[in-house]
Parts: C-alpha cells; structure tokens; sequence
C-alpha cells in the first residue's frame, strides 16, 4: 500500500530544510496543526500526516490489532519517515503522540534528531508515588462514557479539555475532530491512549527534547510535565501561558515560538 496515502501524507515548506514532523493526538487529525504549519514552514519543511483511523487516512487500513497497541502508531511514524526518506527529524508530538514517539525513536533512532512533547503523559492513572491526574475508576468511568454514547461524550468533554470558555468556538473544533473519528477506531484509540504505561520508556529518549506544558491542563497537569523533565535526561521544560491541553489551537503563536525556539538552538 501507498503509505503516503494511507497516512494523508502532506508536506509544506522549502524542500532541502530541515524536517519538523507534527503528530496529532487521540480523536483529532493533521488539521489540529494548522495555525502553527505556517510559522515553522519559514525555517523547516514541515510533515503532517493522519494515523489511520483517523483524518483522511486510509479508513481499510485499520485493524484493533495493529493499534490496539501505541507500537502500532509508532509504526505509521516510522513507516511515513522511511516512504519519504526522512533523517534528522524534529518530531513533535501532542498528547498521546508525544510517547508515540518516544516509541518511534526507539524504533528507528536512526530517523529522529530531537524531540518536542506538547502535553505529554506516561501514564494517566495514579499510583502510590506517581500522579497522573486521574484515579483508575475515573479512566473507566471516562471510557465506559465514551464506549456507550461518544457523539455524547464529545460534546460534553471537548470544551473541558480544551478549558477555554471564553472561546467556544475552540471547543466546538475539538469536538467536531472527534465526531468526525469512526466511534469504533476512537473505543481502541481511547483505551490504548488511557491505559498506556509508557514511564518506563522515557530513559530510552536520548536526543535533545523539549517538554512543553500549559500552566493548566485537566488532561495532563503540571505534575506529569515535571516528572517527563526529570526522567528525560537533559530535557527542557517550558511552560505556557495557556489553559487546556490544546496549545496548538488556542496559543498558536507563542506554541510555535517556543518549538522554533528550541530547535534554533540545536543548530
């Protein structure tokens, strides 16, 4: 199969520049990148792709299977990265996507030069000495939720994750992302998403990486961004001066500010 059309591959910006990957999170698509695509295509070539399942991916591509695991996301990077020839890549990743690629990385080192988190969890469940932001029964009570009613549950938890009331409209896109994903891809997508235990994963991170965090996010709170900092040797954290765990949407400018920051100071 054509994997650049299994994936909605597109890719901007000036050819021969160094390559910024966007991956996108749980229930969304290449699109939730938009008001940040053109600000990093000035300096990189920038890819954005769809994992399948979701977006304008290849619908028959999908299988619980194969993404029942988030091996199988890490998958589409790496396999997007080899179709297009792709090293040295500054791959960033919101949300869940954040430890698709740590995976990713640990997949095909040979294709990842840094790595950008944009509100990354390990883990959401809390234990004894790790805090994740939520209690078992609350994850089970989120997918039970999800799993019987997701229109439902996309309506009423878009404007909570996104956390900007004043700007409904920036809920109303969350959640019309999620509505758009295949209730039956978001069930797997969801439980591998929210009963993933990637903490142990994060030593194997070796290139230089930057933890971006908003100063409040129900979906990943400050706690999880310092515990990534600390076990991600030499990472960098950066707070933003933004609410919710969609930065990308309702801080553009100052989320772009801060990858190109970075990745300026790697060159």
């Amino acid at each position: 199969m054509d994997i650049l059309r299994r994936n909605n591959v597109k890719v901007s910006g000036s050819p021969g520049r160094p390559v910024v990957m966007l991956a996108h999170g749980f229930g969304c698509d290449q699109n939730m990148w938009n008001l940040v695509t053109p600000a990093l295509a000035e300096d990189y070539q920038v890819v954005l792709f769809d994992y399948v399942g979701s977006g304008g991916s290849d619908p028959s591509a999908w299988s619980a299977e194969r993404y029942g695991s988030l091996h199988g996301y890490a998958r589409d990077v790496v396999e997007v990265c080899e179709a297009l020839d792709l090293r040295d890549v500054a791959f960033v990743g919101h949300s869940v996507s954040a430890m698709i690629g740590v995976h990713a990385a640990a997949a095909a080192p040979e294709r990842f030069s840094s790595m950008v988190m944009v509100g990354p969890s390990p883990c959401y469940i809390d234990d004894d000495t790790y805090r994740g932001g939520f209690s078992a029964e609350d994850i089970e009570e989120l997918l039970q939720s999800l799993e019987s009613n997701y229109l439902g549950w996309s309506a009423v938890m878009a404007p909570v994750i996104m956390a900007n009331p004043e700007r409904p409209e920036l809920g109303d896109q969350l959640a019309n992302s999620f509505c758009a994903t295949d209730p039956a891809v978001a069930r797997v997508f969801a439980r591998t998403t929210f009963l993933s235990d990637s903490r142990a994963d994060l030593k194997s991170v070796t290139v230089p990486t930057l933890v971006l965090e908003c100063s409040q996010d129900v979906i990943a709170p400050r706690e999880v961004g310092s515990y990534v900092h600390s076990a991600v040797v030499g990472s960098r954290l950066v707070t933003l001066d933004a609410t919710g765990h969609c930065p990308q949407l309702s801080a553009p400018e100052a989320t772009a500010s801060a990858i190109r920051t970075f990745l300026r100071e790697l060159r």
